[in-house]
């Protein structure tokens, strides 16, 4: 288990009198912030008319197909 405050004298990258050398910690905050490129647009464009009328037309022609196969067993 590790102690909180360690032997100063074990202590890597510790000068003498508790210093310690230049490159030794790492800076506090980078240098840079926010984003390094803009982000894309958010797409806003919901489905258009022809897509969406094609899916009805394929519904409506699987639903007269269902309904006839049913009229055909029935007769």
């Amino acid at each position: 288990m590790a102690t909180p405050d360690p032997e100063p004298r074990r202590t890597p990258g510790l000068e003498p009198g508790g210093g310690v050398a230049p490159g030794e910690t790492p800076p506090a905050e980078g240098g840079t912030h926010g984003i390094s490129h803009p982000e894309p647009p958010e797409l806003r464009k919901g489905w258009g008319a022809m897509p969406l009328t094609l899916i009805m037309v394929v519904v409506a022609l699987v639903a007269v197909g269902l309904i006839a196969m049913m009229v055909a067993l029935i007769a």
